[in-house]
């Protein structure tokens, strides 16, 4: 019988969770006698702790209940423990972007929840690595990138995405002429570029974005490798502009490539976000490891992609 662990983020999705959660443990019960534990975070990191520990009881899926921070957390306890092979991670998507969620297209609706998993549909998917940091949707850096910690916790409750979108705007006078200078070594062929940002994309959503990465594949053991070059001002706001129609990818200044291993090198001071939250600095070296973890996702999803 299938041993479920749910662990959330009491802070995420206008605190949506602190009702759901304890709605969801009883209809996976009394529906399908799948018994559940429930176990809230108390801080930056703690879901980490708690997936290790529950990895060492024997969980065989464990629900990442928040934001793509809190998904990121359970991932690396998950990993760093070795229970990966053996148990499967549930995202309950309930942050403000959810780039996951949107992806797998899981409904919030936790009766719909509780069914998916219950039917138990498995879906293989790459997990990218770098340092001592897994991480299961994106690694980015450079303009745009620090929006996310520029925008108040109550913009993001009050306008969701669009709050990045509207703050990114805003920092294109300040950054513009900034671009950054970045050596790309992939294989054995190394670039020199000035660039603005890069992402390193597992999933076609990133930051709210849907199709901004539209080659990507979850279990092709690569990721795509999205850059913005240097350029004036009115073509970073005009391909801005693109990236939210999804029409950007013949644009003079972006390069797209798709990489099981990448190095970047530049300067210390540029922070790397990896699926949204602040990383290590550059230089930064970044491997695939190929459908390293089991995700459960919707039947709709599972019988298009399984």
């Amino acid at each position: 019988m299938n041993r479920v662990k749910i662990i959330y983020n009491p802070d995420s999705g206008r605190r949506i969770l602190q009702k759901n959660v304890p709605e969801l443990k009883e209809i996976l019960w009394e529906d399908y006698r799948i018994k559940a534990d429930i176990e809230g975070t108390q801080g930056p990191l703690h879901a980490i702790e708690i997936a290790q520990e529950s990895c060492k009881q024997g969980y065989t899926m464990i629900v990442a209940a928040g934001g793509d921070g809190t998904v990121n957390e359970v991932l690396n306890g998950m990993m760093h423990s070795g229970c990966h092979q053996n148990t499967s991670l549930v995202i309950y998507p309930a942050g403000t972007v959810n780039d996951l969620g949107n992806h797998f297209k899981i409904s919030k609706n936790v009766h719909q929840f509780a069914h998916m998993i219950h039917l138990n549909r498995q879906q293989k998917m790459d997990v990218g690595f770098t340092g001592e940091t897994y991480f299961l949707n994106v690694a980015a850096a450079g303009l745009l990138t620090d929006v996310a910690y520029k925008v108040s916790s109550e913009s993001k409750t009050a306008l969701g995405k669009f709050a990045y979108y509207l703050e990114g705007i805003k920092e294109f006078p300040k950054q513009i002429f900034k671009p950054i200078k970045v050596e790309l070594k992939i294989g054995t062929k190394i670039e020199e570029k000035e660039i603005f940002f890069f992402i390193l994309a597992n999933t076609s959503h990133v930051g709210g974005f849907r199709h901004i990465a539209p080659e990507a594949k979850i279990n092709d053991g690569l990721m795509d490798l999205l850059i913005i070059e240097s350029c004036p001002l009115k073509d970073i706001a005009s391909l801005f502009l693109l990236m939210l129609q999804g029409n950007h990818i013949n644009h003079p200044y972006f390069k797209y490539y798709q990489v099981n291993e990448l190095t970047i090198g530049g300067p210390s001071e540029i922070v790397v976000d990896v699926d949204g939250e602040l990383g290590a600095s550059l230089p930064m070296n970044f491997k695939v490891i190929k459908e390293a973890i089991k995700i459960i996702v919707p039947e709709a999803y599972f019988k298009i992609n399984g």
